[in-house]
């Protein structure tokens, strides 16, 4: 080749063109999102461990006050359809199997009575809705107690009532009645359908390290909200179907107990006088709104963390 051939083959323009802008683009106005205020709203109020120790001063809960008075001002603003309650409400350790601490001793009917006054509450801050409480493995401490104590006295109840509820009973001692609470017995079975994709239960599985959630998705085939080990998870799994793709979910939204220590655990401590030591649980506050459409099965997991008495939810802060 030539200089004069080389020279041309640099200076000429390449067979394919050059880089360009692009051509204009013009975007229609986007349409606005449907409006989703009808749909109805289901909220899910997790383990609350109620029950109380006996403290220097007195009586000290084992509860979070504050973690409850979020919730229920939330429970109110939502202005739900349905509330779950997903069991371990009352802590009742004077019924269980493990060692008791003395500043536990006697405090089963405090207990008693600050979950009546939790189940008025609800009702209270949802005046219209169903709620329902699932039993948890504490509730059940009440029956086994008395399975394993006082068998004669299982399943009394009171004369010429015979579809009351047992007298030593959950929603008999709490007054669920009163406040028209369902209550579903037969831990860990029993379970609230919010639509026929979404079901809530106690639950009876634990992982460490945020894995219980996929626990639950290596084994359930519709999404599942449970409670039980008092930490905000949220997992997904999508499978192929024969119709395409198919998602479930599995999330819990923590507890509404105390967090530090207060609550008996085989992570926890007593100092000499059988009073708990201060330790933070690898646990979390919050509870669940979900809003829901009954026709299609969809809906929306909204989780609501509570963070030392406070929450923000839509825009809106809630203290105590």
């Amino acid at each position: 080749m030539t200089t004069s051939e080389t020279t041309k083959r640099r200076t000429s323009a390449p067979a394919w063109p050059l880089v360009q802008q692009s051509p204009p683009v013009q975007i229609p106005p986007l349409k606005r999102g449907r409006n989703k205020e009808g749909w109805p709203c289901a909220v899910i109020l997790p383990d609350m461990q109620i029950g109380y120790y006996r403290g220097e001063y007195g009586l000290e809960p084992t509860h979070d006050e504050r973690a409850i008075a979020v919730a229920l001002r939330i429970v109110k603003r939502a202005n739900p359809h349905l509330v779950v309650l997903v069991g371990d409400n009352l802590d009742l350790p004077e019924l269980g199997k493990y060692r008791l601490s003395p500043a536990y001793a006697q405090t089963t009917q405090a207990t008693i009575d600050r979950a009546a006054l939790m189940a008025a509450q609800v009702r209270s801050a949802a005046p219209n809705a169903r709620i329902v409480w699932l039993a948890g493995n504490h509730e059940e401490r009440l029956p086994n107690y008395l399975l394993d104590n006082a068998s004669v006295a299982f399943g009394i109840r009171r004369g010429d009532a015979p579809d009351s509820w047992p007298v030593m009973s959950v929603p008999f001692l709490c007054r669920l009645d009163d406040h028209n609470v369902e209550y579903l017995a037969g831990y860990p079975a029993a379970c609230v359908w919010i639509t026929e994709h979404l079901r809530v239960i106690h639950g009876d599985k634990v992982a460490s390290g945020g894995s219980t959630a996929h626990k639950y998705l290596a084994t359930e085939r519709s999404s599942v909200i449970y409670g039980h080990i008092h930490r905000r998870e949220y997992a997904v799994r999508t499978r192929e179907a024969h119709n395409g793709a198919h998602t479930v979910m599995a999330a819990t939204p923590g507890c509404l107990a105390r967090i530090d220590g207060a609550v008996p655990s085989t992570r926890g401590g007593i100092d000499l006088d059988g009073r708990p030591v201060v330790r933070y649980e690898d646990w979390q506050q919050g509870l669940a709104v979900i809003p829901y459409d009954e026709a299609t099965g969809r809906f929306v997991y909204e989780q609501v963390a509570i963070d030392d008495g406070w929450a923000m939810w839509r825009g809106q802060e809630f203290s105590c």
